[in-house]
């Protein structure tokens, strides 16, 4: 017999979400440990090679705390060894308390399963050979003239290697040496006291499942599976044994298409935390989020829960962008009001608001407005830049507004 489905507002399950990922306000400790403690929270943190701005996995944290610098991710993964890089639905920072969770896929390429291009074995040995008697290198250690006419240099193959043998696990990333990669050998890495078992096919996907309703509150099964290859009819079987023993639960959203999942804890509280977040007390009232953010990363549950549909315009030609290379949504309250292409000119100091523009249901006043300069004067801060300038805004009065607040 099904057990009943709880029903709750969109309101409330928009805090829900927002509580969850850590966007409805920021947490009272301060410091490395509270950037640690978010990303095992969040599960995982997208790793984004573009810098238009800041990078998307340091976006991503300065967004949910309040004291966030670029150092305490760094010291995670090189110093602290408490975060490794590895492949999430994409490359991604990852908590070293997952680590075994990272397995299942790592077995798959030692098994044979190649990243992306064939494989040169001969390239594989060499590579691994030469770290164990050198230590940590990056590609550009393996660069080499070529006998042959010409003074170029060849260093593909060795990439190549390199990144097969941090898919299969047998490298890892030590640190990052101006964002390229220094590798090692992965026991050089591991904590010693790390469990390391692989886990079974059942209980991977009771960890992911318990990961996606940890991080986003509410999930479904579709989600859950996003981007993981094979594990579809695994995770459909787990959902189904956590709802019988009641460790999941069902919800229905009003206005909402389909059946969420949650657990009981998520739910405590739900009109407290929906009335704190659209009063705006001591809360986190706006955000001006990654295109790679975790709350924007599923485009369909983004559009059913919060009715904004984005697209990453940077990865479309340029004739085609509707909004701008790289653009970045904003939330205000529970809503998405507003998204707008930036840039920061680092070499000026100067942040640009290249297009601004406003959802068509949204008119800013003048709290938004407060609010909206304060952020952007911290974002560009810790963007290291001190000027500002809007170029365009579909809102020229709104433009004059925010030019006399920031004076």
């Amino acid at each position: 017999m099904r057990k009943q489905v709880i029903k709750i507002t969109l309101d409330q399950a928009k805090s829900l979400v927002l509580a969850e990922q850590g966007l409805l306000a920021f947490p009272l400790a301060k410091g490395k440990k509270t950037a640690l403690a978010t990303i095992e929270h969040l599960g995982y943190l997208q790793i984004d090679t573009l810098n238009v701005i800041t990078r998307a996995h340091h976006h991503t944290l300065w967004s949910r705390l309040l004291d966030y610098k670029e150092t305490f991710l760094n010291e995670l993964l090189e110093k602290d060894k408490q975060v490794f890089e590895y492949w999430s639905h994409a490359a991604s920072y990852l908590p070293m308390a997952d680590f075994r969770f990272s397995l299942p896929r790592k077995r798959l390429y030692a098994d044979g399963k190649s990243h992306w291009f064939a494989q040169d074995k001969k390239m594989n040995k060499y590579v691994l050979d030469k770290i164990k008697m050198e230590g940590p290198l990056q590609s550009k250690d393996f660069e080499f003239k070529r006998d042959s006419p010409g003074n170029w240099y060849n260093w593909k193959p060795a990439k190549q290697a390199l990144e097969q043998l941090f898919m299969e696990g047998k490298l890892m990333v030590a640190k990052r040496h101006n964002f390229q990669k220094v590798y090692d050998l992965a026991e050089r890495i591991i904590p010693q006291t790390l469990d390391t078992t692989v886990p079974s096919k059942n209980e991977y996907a009771k960890h992911l499942i318990k990961k996606a309703i940890q991080a986003n509150g509410l999930s479904t099964e579709a989600e859950i599976a996003y981007l993981r290859t094979g594990l579809k009819e695994i995770i459909a079987k787990e959902v189904k044994k956590m709802l019988k023993n009641g460790e999941l639960l069902e919800v229905e959203i009003e206005t909402v298409k389909g059946t969420y999942l949650t657990a009981a804890n998520q739910l405590n509280s739900l009109d407290e935390l929906n009335k704190q977040h659209l009063s705006g007390k001591k809360n986190a009232t706006i955000h001006f989020l990654s295109p790679f953010d975790n709350l924007i990363i599923q485009r369909k549950r983004l559009s059913a829960l919060f009715h904004f549909d984005y697209t990453v315009e940077c990865y479309l030609p340029e004739q085609k962008r509707t909004f701008g290379y790289w653009c970045l949504p904003v939330m205000y309250k529970n809503e998405f009001v507003a998204r707008f292409d930036t840039k920061a000119d680092r070499a000026t100091g100067t942040y640009y608001i290249k297009s601004m523009h406003f959802e068509k249901n949204f008119s800013p006043d003048d709290a938004f407005n407060s609010d909206f300069v304060q952020k952007i004067k911290a974002f560009a801060a810790f963007n290291g830049c001190e000027k500002m300038i809007i170029q365009k805004t579909d809102n020229k009065l709104w433009k004059k507004e925010i030019a006399s607040l920031m004076r």
